[in-house]
């Protein structure tokens, strides 16, 4: 079953075409990536579904409900959840506190938010830092803040923009692994990405978006042998 549908979604700024009829559709419990060239209109599909824009046409539903024209709060409230490309945790709190902040969602008391920030903290690798000013964290520990700030919200579905890069390889084996754990929990994903060799370890089925359409689909070894996908976006030295 799906839990996410995306039907024939439109979006142009100021007469410039973002993104042209695309469709897809994210079945539950999978993990997913959504790849193409800088500008191809990936984050703002994202935006889209999280209620920053509003669609120009075509709809979205989710646990078969429309989302479309929902806002961004409520969007969350219905169990998407989303990190940023640009990562902007509030510097004056610790990150024990960044954390809580998303927890308010689902917890009505500070004691119930902040039990909740000490779980997702674990897993992530935080929980020792838990204390620390977000401002003082390394680009990893706040690409991990971000992700943990996401799951505070609870998600059935998390949407992931580019939470790899900058990273180095072991620290994005680090994330596939506990992306790995997150789904085997039941968190259905959605993972916008350029480092390939994340996209081949964690994706079961993979989008490709160029000139904010959808080009193609299907699994990452079909993905990475499409003549067309390859001449628009990877090329033929892709580091897998």
């Amino acid at each position: 079953m799906s839990l996410l549908a995306v039907r024939g979604i439109s979006k142009s700024f100021r007469g410039l075409r973002a993104v042209s009829d695309a469709s897809f559709e994210i079945p539950e419990g999978t993990i997913n990536a959504l790849i193409g060239p800088n500008g191809a209109g990936k984050t703002t599909i994202f935006n889209i579904i999280a209620g920053v824009f509003p669609p120009d046409s075509g709809s979205i539903f989710f646990g078969g409900r429309p989302v479309h024209g929902l806002r961004p709060h409520e969007v969350c409230a219905a169990g998407i959840g989303r990190t940023f490309q640009i990562v902007k945790p509030f510097a004056g709190l610790t990150v024990l506190e960044n954390v809580m902040v998303g927890g308010f969602l689902r917890e009505s008391t500070a004691e119930g938010a902040r039990a909740a920030a000490v779980r997702i903290l674990e897993p992530l690798q935080l929980a020792a830092k838990r204390d620390l000013p977000a401002s003082a964290l390394t680009l990893p520990d706040r690409k991990r803040l971000e992700v943990a700030r996401a799951l505070a919200t609870r998600p059935r579905l998390l949407l992931l923009d580019e939470v790899m890069a900058g990273l180095r390889p072991t620290e994005c084996d680090q994330m596939v692994e506990v992306f790995r754990g997150l789904n085997r929990e039941g968190l259905t994903i959605l993972l916008i990405e350029h480092v390939m060799r994340a996209v081949m370890a964690l994706a079961q089925h993979v989008g490709v978006l160029h000139h904010g359409e959808v080009i193609a689909r299907g699994t990452p070894q079909e993905i990475v042998r499409n003549p067309g996908v390859l001449e628009s976006y990877l090329g033929e030295d892709t580091e897998l």
